[in-house]
Formats: structure tokens, sequence, C-alpha cells
């Protein structure tokens, strides 16, 4: 097979059409009111509540500061037991607010954190939980919550990859004490750079807006000690026209998917993740799995195989967060307590996914990873 001509790179950023967001921005020239809780972030708000199915959603300017501004939010101290296959921010946050992670393994259905190994994890210092539900697959919600009951912890869901997700016909967001969304450009909703926390009452949507904002509550008083992490206005006017096109771009994820998995099924040593139950997907990511003993070569070669020929897929989540320096010397990051993540970070690609891309060209990366083809 040939070299593909133009690179294909893992997600490319759904835009609208220029035009259709040029009234937004003229809209902000006119009234001059670039940022501070301005008309559209308060529409996008409301918007994304009803759309989330939701109580409460508070805006930022990115998903990692809504994750750190959440453990504030929550007075979150101590440890906090996490996975660690993820993005680095989902850790990193735990940091910023001088807390220690402990790392538990994962269940290798769908690589979230595994409800079963959470309670060997608790200490007298644990005070919550930070999953997060992987590829936009929903964690064991119901045991996690169980956990959380007995030993009085706190649940914060890193949801960064499930927005529009729903389980049991509910929004995924419904679970936990809070639930964090980004908006990032590769995500299936973006808004060029943003995120979002998820509440369920009005008095914790007060003091993340108080949080948010320096910790004013009125023109000369500070509630608390908070930061700058709002959302523009711009940012706010993109995400008002982005949610207009999120089913149908959301369909055309599906049919690409559906596509992967027809040119995929019968090559040995790839598999793919199940279909969750009671999950209505947003078809956020498509990672698969290779088995070297089995495929013939290993994740790695075929990796950079796939480079070579122009498809630039990604390793998420390698390496585990608990190998980076910063966190390698923690008690949880030991490789023997961690034996599926790490073997699911040593196995995993997420092929190349976004709405415009061509059916044709999901056949072409299909041929690559067929064995016969790339030997």
């Amino acid at each position: 097979m040939k070299k593909l001509d133009n690179p294909i790179y893992v997600t490319q950023p759904s835009l609208p059409e220029l035009e259709e967001f040029i009234p937004y921005l003229q809209q902000i020239w006119d009234n001059k009111i670039l940022t501070n809780n301005g008309p559209f972030h308060k529409k996008l708000e409301k918007e994304l509540a009803d759309f989330l199915g939701v109580p409460y959603i508070s805006l930022f300017a990115n998903g990692t500061l809504a994750l750190v501004s959440a453990l504030q939010v929550l007075r979150i101290t101590g440890e906090v037991i996490t996975t660690p296959y993820s993005f680095v921010a989902t850790t990193h946050s735990l940091w910023w607010n001088n807390i220690k992670p402990v790392f538990v393994d994962i269940e290798p259905e769908f690589g979230n954190i595994d409800p079963e190994k959470i309670e060997a994890a608790i200490t007298p210092k644990t005070t919550a939980i930070l999953p997060v539900h992987v590829y936009g697959n929903p964690c064991k919600v119901e045991r996690i919550q169980e956990i959380a009951d007995i030993y009085g912890l706190k649940v914060i869901y890193d949801a960064a990859h499930c927005f529009g997700v729903n389980y049991k016909k509910q929004g995924i967001c419904n679970f936990g004490d809070l639930s964090i969304l980004s908006f990032h450009a590769t995500k299936v909703f973006n808004t060029m750079e943003g995120g979002a926390i998820v509440c369920h009452d009005k008095a914790t949507k007060k003091r993340i807006d108080y949080l948010k904002n320096f910790g004013f509550a009125g023109e000369t008083t500070v509630m608390a000690p908070g930061i700058n992490s709002k959302m523009n206005e711009m940012q706010a006017a993109l995400g008002l026209v982005q949610i207009k096109h999120y089913q149908e771009n959301i369909t055309k994820r599906k049919t690409i998917v559906d596509s992967y998995r027809k040119g995929l099924a019968n090559i040995e040593g790839i598999t793919m993740l199940p279909l969750p139950e009671n999950t209505d997907s947003n078809h956020a990511y498509f990672p698969i799995f290779v088995d070297e003993k089995t495929y013939g070569i290993s994740r790695d070669q075929l990796y950079e195989k796939l480079k070579q020929n122009n498809i630039f897929a990604r390793r998420y989540f390698y390496p585990l967060i608990s190998e980076f320096p910063m966190y390698k010397g923690l008690e949880s990051s030991c490789t023997e307590n961690l034996s599926t993540a790490n073997r699911m970070a040593k196995e995993v690609i997420c092929l190349p996914l976004y709405p415009d891309l061509l059916l044709e060209t999901v056949s072409e990366i299909c041929l690559y990873i067929n064995s016969k083809a790339i030997k």
C-alpha cells in the first residue's frame, strides 16, 4: 500500500461555518462585554444545563482550572484515590492543591478505576475519590458511590471525555458530588478552550462562582481566596453555535466508529473495547489494543508504521501518570499494584476520529493495521 497523500491526525476540531459565528462576534463588539459573566456566558450555562440534563453548571476557562477549583469547592485535603490511566491534568489538579494522589488499578473492560481496588487504598487521610470516565465510558458509578457513602468520602468525576453521555437514561454528570467537563479543541464539544463544573444545588453553584472570580461576592466583599478561571464571551459564543451541531457530529462519529469496528473485527491480536451497556455514547475516542505475541509486532512498531504512512494516531494513555517523575516515588505507583493499567498503557493506540474523517480514509487505516498490509 502507498503512503497516504495527506497527514491524518488523531483528531481535528469541529467548527461551524465562520458565517454562523460572525453575528455573535458582532454582538460582542457592539456591547463591549468580553468577560465577567456576560450575556453569552449566562445563556450558555442555561443551555448546557438543559442539554445535559443537570441541575447546575458553571463555566470555566478550561477543564484543568475546573478540576483544581472543584477540589477547593469541596475543601478536599489529605489523600485522594485516583487512576493512573488518564491525562496528567487529573493528577496535576491534586498536586496543585497539595493533595497526595493514591493510585489504584483499573478494570480491564473499559480502563476505568476498579472499584474493588478502592477500599484497600483507603486510609484515615483519605477524603475523596477522583475517578475518570475513560474514553467516555461510564465508571461503575453505583459501586463507587456505595464505597464513598460507607467511608464518608466525596466523589469528583473527571468527565472530560463524557460530554453528552447518558447512563441509564440520565446524564452521566448527575453522579458523584461534582463532575468536571472539558471543552478543549480536541473534545466532542469544544469552545476552543473551556471547561465546566457540574453540581447539584444552588449553594454549591454559588461557591463555585465565587471561587472562579477571585472569591468576590460583591463589589467589596471577598468570600474566599479564589482564582481567575472564568470563561470569556468569545468562548461562550462559540459554545452556543457548537451546541446546534452536536447531534449531527455525534452521528458522524458513530458512523466512523462502526466502520472501524467492521474493518478491524477479524485481525488477530487487535482488540477493541466493548460497547457499554445502558449508555448513550458520544463516540469520543476509538482505542485499539495490540497483543504483540498474537499480532506479530508490538504496539510501538505499529504506531511508528502508521506514522510513516501519514497516519498520526496517539497512545492514550501512555505512559501512565504514575510513571512521571513527580509521581513515580509514591508508594501507590508500584508497578505490581497497577498491572492492568500497565498492560493497557503498553498496548493502546487511539485511532483518528473526528466528524469530517472520510470513511474511505478509515478503510485505508484498517488496511494498514491488517497484519498482511503492514509487514
